[in-house]
């Protein structure tokens, strides 16, 4: 019987228990080699076997097309708001962002570093409770990418749609929605997500990139932040994150064995649609969101009355529900839902919260 809490934590997030177990089982002795994955070179046979089996995986599970590599590279999304502009932002060129939250802000602040960004679209008028239709940008004639967040996890704003942008590669943060419901890669020029959230641990990214934008990077460009020498050495230019991608590939692998990703997103669907559903229902918990602009990852909800709020934690914590604290910059609260997260989760946090008000609303 396990005695594992509810983690509703926005990353690093919950991971799927039997995964979990599963490298407990080959912490110390991977497939009776001897040693741990940990300790293991990354040009081994045996690592390079996990590696190729984490990328056929993931490509399984997202239908990605052959002219797109993968990359597994070092760092997370942070790191990306930097390394994008000086890989596909050419020296006095432009690149079109869209503004729908303080993720894509941080995207916005990096860039510039590097060359013009014009902000053709900005939630900013909606009070980032919603996301700006497509006719309210303002995209450039000569863009050399167009970046957007799909889903902003502090704010809990997720598109449930790809903006249209003709031939101008179309660039996307997925860190905290990737692998949650089925995406058509082949609409964009690259996809890019941090580990930490329906992927595995962090200190990894995965990139998904169309293989006619490698090859444009700057020369100031470090050779470690090149796209294309990450691709032409399989990603094993320099040491890659070994623990992070092993542990991803057994994810990959789990979520195969649920049925894919068209599976777990109905599963995703059912459990955000139960969670909002109560929200709304209720006399003491709010959410402001536009509703198709909802998060399916992030939800996030207010109480009436803020003097509850560290009353509800320390109640949710005594509970087994962890982690349910808003982000320090908008306050209130927030249950993060990933893939790992499942529907007796929603069914435990729902129960309590419906207590909670009985006595305290």
């Amino acid at each position: 019987m396990s005695n594992r809490a509810y983690n509703f934590c926005a990353g690093p997030a919950a991971l799927p228990e039997v995964v979990l177990r599963r490298v407990q089982d080959e912490f110390l002795d991977w497939h009776k080699k001897g040693l741990s994955v940990i300790e293991m070179s990354h040009r081994s046979d045996e690592f390079v076997s996990i590696a190729t089996k984490a990328e056929q995986d993931l490509r399984d599970l997202l239908y990605i097309p052959s002219n797109y590599k993968v990359l597994f590279l070092q760092g997370g999304a942070s790191q990306q708001f930097a390394q994008l502009p000086l890989n596909l932002l050419p020296q006095d060129s432009t690149a079109d962002y869209i503004d729908t939250g303080i993720w894509g802000q941080k995207a916005i602040k990096e860039a510039s570093r590097y060359g013009y960004v014009n902000v053709a679209g900005t939630a900013k008028p909606y009070y980032y409770h919603a996301i700006p239709r497509q006719n309210e940008w303002k995209l450039s004639s000569n863009a050399a990418y167009v970046h957007y967040v799909a889903n902003e996890t502090i704010g809990g704003l997720e598109f449930d749609w790809v903006p249209e942008v003709g031939d101008v590669p179309l660039v996307c943060d997925m860190s905290s929605n990737i692998l949650s419901r089925p995406i058509d890669v082949s609409k964009y020029g690259m996809i890019y997500a941090s580990a930490q959230k329906n992927i595995g641990p962090s200190g990894m990214l995965v990139n998904i990139i169309r293989e006619d934008l490698l090859g444009c990077a700057r020369l100031l460009c470090p050779t470690t932040l090149s796209y294309k020498v990450a691709a032409d050495n399989s990603s094993m230019y320099n040491t890659p994150p070994v623990f992070a991608w092993y542990l991803s590939g057994l994810v990959f692998e789990w979520l195969k064995e649920q049925g894919g990703v068209a599976v777990i997103g109905k599963l995703n669907k059912e459990k955000q649609c139960m969670l909002y559903d109560f929200i709304d229902a209720s006399g003491l918990y709010s959410n402001s969101i536009n509703l198709p602009d909802r998060s399916w990852m992030n939800v996030p909800f207010c109480l009436a009355d803020d003097r509850l709020n560290e009353l509800f934690l320390t109640c949710a914590d005594e509970r087994g529900l962890l982690n349910l604290k808003g982000h320090r910059l908008v306050g209130g609260m927030r249950a993060s839902i990933y893939n790992a997260i499942d529907i007796n989760a929603i069914n435990a946090l729902v129960s309590y919260m419906a207590e909670f008000e009985k006595e305290y609303g």
